[in-house]
């Protein structure tokens, strides 16, 4: 097996949501803004190659939205999914399976492009299995007023029509053990119902590739919670769970979002569960 760490877009939000009722004079201490409030984001994807299996774990923004759609997002980097898949030998054609952590439009939008006409919405990765499930497939296609925004029909219903799309069944558990993709997966269900926590073993390490469990290292206070989880009290309770079980065994936690570091370790200290080290991927494994 082999692991590489896959950058796609970046770009900012508001400081103030994603920190949700904190106020920014204590989040900016761990996590700078412009003279807007905005913050600096990654949307970073994990590939995964085992034997046969080429899986990709989120798919970043996409590109074909509008100019409006963007503008509210302040693109900045030079990175996308197909030039960095590039520089590490593979294209889209070669990725068999696509997990989707959830279906905000952040993680799943690289999913689906538009074909050489423009005329038609198809899959990006045409040889991949979408593996999603159904709570959060009914949750994205039968959207709350409060995530409408968030779940684009472009990027997901293409994925239902190519017939590519398959669901895993958590049979009631919180934790699926050995999924069909090879590796567990933690659900979680403050920020969206149903978000999936991938869960890998590599190099006698544990990566859990966090999504927006936990977007930065900037969020492992427990209070710091993003405004767009539908249940932050759950949130809460979910991070508390995880850091101490983390901070047990000494997991590589793998960030999504954060614009600085890729990878965090937690420790356990007299005042709860606190940063340990914050890391780069490459430095890593």
């Amino acid at each position: 097996m082999k692991i590489y760490s896959i950058e796609t877009q970046s770009f900012m939000l508001d400081g103030g949501a994603m920190f949700g009722v904190v106020p920014k004079v204590l989040w900016s201490k761990n996590y700078a803004s412009d003279e807007n409030n905005r913050i600096k984001m990654a949307a970073r994807s994990l590939l995964i190659q085992d034997n046969d299996k080429l899986i990709l774990i989120d798919a970043g923004m996409g590109d074909k939205q509008s100019d409006k759609f963007w503008s509210h997002y302040y693109l900045w980097g030079n990175n996308t999914l197909k030039k960095s898949l590039h520089q590490i030998g593979f294209t889209t054609n070669d990725i068999t399976d696509v997990l989707l952590t959830h279906l905000h439009f952040d993680h799943v939008g690289g999913c689906v492009e538009y074909n050489a006409d423009k005329t038609e919405l198809v899959p990006t990765f045409k040889n991949a299995t979408y593996w999603t499930n159904k709570e959060q497939w009914k949750w994205a296609t039968e959207p709350n007023v409060r995530e409408k925004a968030s779940f684009l029909s472009d990027n997901i219903l293409p994925l239902k029509q190519s017939n590519q799309l398959k669901f895993i069944d958590f049979k009631g558990e919180v934790l699926l053990k050995n999924s069909p993709l090879g590796f567990d997966i933690l659900r979680t269900d403050g920020h969206t119902d149903a978000q999936m926590i991938p869960m890998i073993n590599y190099k006698g390490k544990k990566i859990v590739f966090m999504a927006d469990f936990l977007p930065t290292t900037a969020h492992i206070p427990l209070p710091y919670v993003m405004s767009y989880d539908t249940r932050p009290l759950l949130t809460m309770n979910e991070k508390n769970t995880f850091l101490n079980e983390a901070a047990n065994n000494n997991y590589y936690l793998f960030l999504q979002h954060d614009a600085y570091h890729s990878v965090c370790t937690v420790k356990n200290t007299d005042k709860g569960v606190k940063l340990n080290e914050a890391l780069q991927f490459n430095d890593v494994f």
